[in-house]
């Protein structure tokens, strides 16, 4: 992880002397999307090893915090590294106990525990189909942490995720440049390699929702950022309530833009 590349980026462009105004495109973090041969077997598997809670009748889904993990059937075309979305983080109190747990399940790992200075401890393990978690102990934010991005331009790309998303623009422990949504971590560090599509990956793709997605839209659109199609109902069997589109992000990153039911 390139704690030191990130430390030392530039917030430019990121930063303004006048607060923000809510519009909107004010978005929240919904959910991480991921491919697993066995949609079931992805949701167990964050349940069992990273505290998340199990969804009543929706057993390929698992809900961490405020964000939905939703599996889709398949076999990855690669690992989340490589990829436009590194990794993702959890956070947990004792992360010495966490990682000795998750060895003594199998769960394979880069190594042990790292003490970050001024920042945390961290360490990294990964799921069975090729997604790369980070732990990390952040006390004050416990759960799932963040979503950390690999990008040719990290600064440019966070700044695009602020100027289309909203969120907050902070710097996590004072270090590392950020863009917060609510309890969710955005971060970017510098890749020097061409990185591959989310498309069809480990992580297929990530999700923000929106309170009314036909306006966001219309606003997202009047900043150049296109849409695959216009927002609609999901038709999981029949149209629900639920409305939904597709954008791509930076350095080919998938983005699902979502309205929930009310």
């Amino acid at each position: 992880m390139t704690y030191r590349t990130l430390a030392g980026m530039l917030a430019l462009g990121l930063v303004s002397a006048t607060p923000r105004v809510a519009s909107a495109a004010d978005a929240a973090y919904h959910h991480m999307h991921l491919t697993a041969p066995k949609a079931e077997e992805g949701a167990a598997w964050y349940i069992n090893h990273m505290e998340c809670q199990a969804v009543p009748g929706r057993p390929e889904r698992a809900r961490c915090g405020t964000t939905w993990f939703l599996f889709a059937a398949g076999t990855p075309s690669g690992s989340s590294v490589g990829s436009g979305v590194n990794h993702i983080g959890f956070s947990f109190r004792n992360l010495e106990a966490k990682l000795k747990a998750l060895e003594a399940a199998g769960v394979k790992s880069e190594g042990p525990v790292r003490d970050i200075p001024n920042l945390f401890k961290i360490a990294f393990v990964y799921d069975p189909w090729g997604t790369r978690i980070e732990l990390v102990e952040h006390v004050e934010y416990l759960g799932f942490h963040h979503v950390h991005l690999s990008s040719t331009d990290p600064a440019k790309t966070l700044a695009w995720y602020n100027s289309t998303f909203g969120g907050k623009v902070a710097k996590m422990k004072d270090r590392l440049d950020a863009v917060l949504y609510d309890t969710v971590w955005l971060l970017a560090g510098a890749s020097k390699e061409p990185l591959a599509p989310t498309d069809k990956r480990a992580i297929d793709h990530i999700g923000f929702s929106f309170a009314n997605l036909d306006a966001a839209a219309a606003e997202i659109k009047g900043k150049g950022v296109a849409f695959q199609s216009e927002p609609r109902p999901l038709p999981t069997p029949s149209p629900s309530a639920v409305k939904f589109s597709f954008i791509t992000g930076p350095d080919a990153v998938r983005i699902e833009v979502v309205e929930p039911p009310k």
